[in-house]
């Protein structure tokens, strides 16, 4: 029972981090917009860099890309709060927490996809975001997909009930 409370409370840990990051992104916009929009202009990037025909210089495009970003922030934090009230209501019944996992495997992989996919590769690979000395958020996101593996990892094992 433990293990899988343990696992209730760190999917609603990451439901809370996305939360915190999407409310974060929307009310202070201009604070993340800024590092979006220099990512994709490759305006920090090294200079003379041959790789420059990748930048997008149109601020609908910034716009929109910080958008979906929220987005899927949002539907992070959805995806875990709801799966975590649906592995709270079945943590008496390990068979039943087991096939309710589907929404905070789906939370905490959309998170992966987002900072792994979004951030490392795309930011970081195509728009050389790792360059930048100002707008670089690899790091950040490299912790936060080793947090999110882990937790998708352990949430994914079976529950079992043992006896003492």
């Amino acid at each position: 029972m433990y293990t899988r409370l343990s696992k209730v409370a760190l999917v609603w840990a990451v439901a809370l981090f996305a939360l915190l990051a999407a409310f974060s992104n929307v009310t202070d916009y201009e604070s993340n917009f800024t590092i979006v929009a220099h990512v994709l202009k490759m305006d920090t990037a090294f200079p003379g860099n041959v790789r420059m025909w990748r930048a997008i210089e149109a601020p609908w495009a910034h716009h929109l890309v910080y958008g979906l970003i929220i987005l899927v922030e949002a539907a992070v934090a959805v995806l875990c709060w709801l799966g975590g009230f649906c592995l709270f209501k079945s943590r008496h019944d390990p068979v039943l927490f087991n096939r309710t996992k589907k929404f905070a495997i789906s939370g905490l992989t959309l998170g992966i996809l987002l900072w792994f996919t979004g951030f490392i590769t795309i930011g970081g690979e195509w728009f050389l975001m790792w360059q930048s000395q100002v707008a670089s958020g690899q790091q950040a996101a490299f912790r936060l997909v080793m947090i999110l593996s882990v937790i998708l990892i352990y949430l994914v094992l079976p529950d079992e009930e043992r006896s003492a």
